[in-house]
């Protein structure tokens, strides 16, 4: 359906438990498309300067007095919060019929929402995927983000309609297949960062005098060419089956910053195996490669 063609939600009083990094940008954004924030909950003072931040004249109230004055809550605390926040909002009476309760976890569906389906609420798990600042960054940032959207069959034009109003574009997620679509997006964006950080420190220690300006362009490339080309994109010594290379590698991360080793090592397994499978990477070279892998990680890597 064309987003033009979306039935557009009522004018919606729009309340956010949580002040992470999420709710307020959510919230920032649902205003620009009309809805009416009206409460915030946050418990950290950084969550409380956030609140004031982000939303303005908004007050600042427990999360049960949150969803009495809000038609639209969202949900904004972390993972493992969210099902014993669920059922204390939903033992306590704090939840009213018809009120839409969207919660923004990556792991879970709509049936951590089941205590306040129960009471009455309407239930939408919408995650965007995204990385999020806690600035006002991030509402720009919205614009063209996915969103994994699991939402009852009834609900589904009310889910689409709502992520299309803050800029996302919505991508339905089975209930089941929650947890396999988060851990796909931690295993690319999560571990990115580390592994650019990792690389950055490196580079510093090599001399680099800006790791970030050197990375910057090929790191860019990289990510386009992974995104357009998927495993055909692999270049570099384990692609190549450069044996003696990856031993130097080793051999130096092992010398000045030991606490890569582990991750290198893994990293450059799965690398060969997905090289060998796409036929990148010649056979009697991945025998040498993975001989080197193997030795390296046995014998402390002084090869």
């Amino acid at each position: 359906m064309n987003p033009s063609q979306q039935p557009r939600p009522a004018r919606l009083a729009v309340g956010v438990v949580g002040a992470g990094r999420v709710g307020p940008a959510l919230a920032c954004a649902l205003q620009q498309a009309g809805h009416r924030p009206v409460a915030v909950s946050g418990v950290s003072d950084t969550s409380v300067r956030r609140a004031a931040r982000m939303l303005p004249d908004v007050p600042l109230v427990p999360p049960a007095q949150v969803l009495e004055l809000a038609d639209l809550v969202l949900l904004t605390v972390p993972d493992d919060a969210l099902p014993l926040l669920v059922e204390g909002l939903a033992e306590t009476g704090a939840i009213r019929p018809g009120q839409l309760l969207v919660h923004t976890s990556g792991r879970y569906g709509t049936s951590v929402l089941d205590p306040a389906r129960r009471a009455g609420a309407l239930p939408l798990a919408l995650h965007p995927a995204m990385t999020f600042t806690g600035t006002e960054v991030d509402v720009q940032r919205l614009a063209g983000c996915s969103f994994g959207v699991t939402a009852p069959e009834e609900l589904r034009l009310a889910a689409e309609a709502l992520v299309i109003e803050m800029g996302g574009e919505p991508e339905w997620i089975a209930e089941e297949n929650r947890p396999l679509y988060h851990a796909a997006l931690a295993l690319g964006a999560n571990h990115l960062v580390t592994l650019v950080a990792q690389s950055m420190e490196l580079l510093a220690k090599a001399g680099v005098e800006h790791p970030d300006r050197m990375l910057g362009p090929l790191l860019g490339a990289a990510l386009d060419n992974a995104l357009r080309s998927g495993d055909a994109a692999l270049t570099g010594p384990v692609a190549r089956g450069d044996a003696g290379t990856v031993a130097a590698h080793v051999s130096e991360l092992r010398r000045h910053a030991p606490g890569a080793v582990a991750g290198y090592l893994a990293m450059a397994r799965t690398t060969a195996d997905r090289a060998l499978a796409h036929g990148l990477l010649k056979p009697e070279l991945a025998e040498d490669l993975l001989g080197v892998l193997a030795d390296t990680e046995s014998d402390g890597g002084d090869r």
